[in-house]
């Protein structure tokens, strides 16, 4: 009987053990898959996985971006100019077009002189002074921007846009300012100067010559004040930048001209023209025809003579993109 009784205990006690590595296995394979499925509920709901964002589908969505320098300054550069200094070589100094410049600077004169001072955007922009009634709306329409990038950039809220206040407005260089009428100014070559006559040869550069024609300038006997391109009488001429038309009409040894103030705020004559196509007021975008070439004013044949001018004072407008 005693030995019985052993055995059925012994059956017992298999039978337990053989339950309870059952049961083993089994809890451990019930929590791995539990495990996955809690891993693929999550990867469907999508997220952040490293430096990659993941949609719901599992899709990139985009790389999430880690700045690994320094966020640029966003206030306005102040640059005292020293002797020597030219427009071209500040241009150089900061990485930046001389148009840039003058379009911070309203108003300059050339030569630049030892001591006076120069606003500088830290980006591709433009430095503004806030004028009485100027809002970011209007800020936002007259540079090409949205009013978030005028007043967040500056770190600043509406009100606190008052008179007087120098700011920074960003603006892309792919894309450059705006006209009044909210067109880009220079849909073609943004922050460059077209030749106004593609293909055309330029046959005269800017500065001192030889040529008796022209008048003395700067020191020199002679000197050339633009640029001349050849080309037959009434070859279309397009606008090398756009801008507003400012003046139209014959004006001395420049005959029948057109002069544009662009968009950076440096004036463009077009001279010795045949006929002219726009009239005061207009705005022009790159590339537009303004006009024809003729041969009119102080002139020995047909071609164009393109002047620049900062501040009334000519200034080199090359490279000319196309000529």
């Amino acid at each position: 009987m005693r030995s019985y009784r052993y055995a059925s205990h012994a059956v017992v006690l298999l039978i337990a053990i053989a339950m309870s590595g059952y049961g083993a296995v089994n809890l451990n394979n019930s929590l791995a898959a539990r495990a996955e499925a809690v891993d693929a509920r999550a990867a469907g709901e999508g997220g952040l996985y490293g430096d990659v964002l993941v949609g719901r589908d599992s899709t990139i969505i985009k790389p999430i971006s880690i700045p690994n320098a320094p966020l640029p300054n966003r206030k306005a550069i102040r640059y005292t100019v020293m002797a020597g200094d030219t427009l071209d070589s500040v241009a150089r100094a900061f990485g930046i077009t001389f148009r840039q410049i003058v379009w911070s600077n309203p108003g300059l004169r050339l030569p630049l002189k030892a001591g006076q001072t120069l606003r500088l955007a830290p980006v591709p922009g433009v430095v503004v002074v806030v004028k009485n009634g100027d809002s970011p709306a209007s800020l936002a329409a007259a540079y090409g921007v949205d009013e978030a990038t005028v007043l967040g950039f500056n770190d600043i809220h509406a009100p606190e846009l008052t008179p007087g206040l120098m700011i920074v407005i960003p603006v892309d260089p792919q894309t450059g300012p705006n006209l009044s009428t909210g067109e880009p100014a220079d849909p073609i070559k943004p922050g460059a100067l077209l030749c106004p006559i593609q293909g055309a040869k330029i046959i005269q550069k800017f500065g001192a010559t030889s040529f008796a024609l022209e008048p003395a300038y700067g020191g020199y006997l002679h000197f050339h004040s633009g640029v001349d391109v050849l080309a037959e009488y009434g070859t279309p001429i397009v606008a090398a930048a756009g801008g507003k038309v400012t003046a139209t009409g014959y004006a001395d040894y420049f005959g029948l001209r057109v002069a544009i103030t662009d968009s950076y705020g440096l004036v463009e004559i077009y001279a010795h023209m045949s006929d002219v196509a726009v009239k005061v007021g207009d705005s022009i975008q790159q590339g537009q025809k303004i006009g024809l070439v003729g041969s009119t004013g102080l002139s020995v044949g047909p071609h164009l003579h393109l002047q620049l001018e900062v501040g009334g004072m000519p200034t080199d407008p090359a490279p000319l993109i196309g000529c």
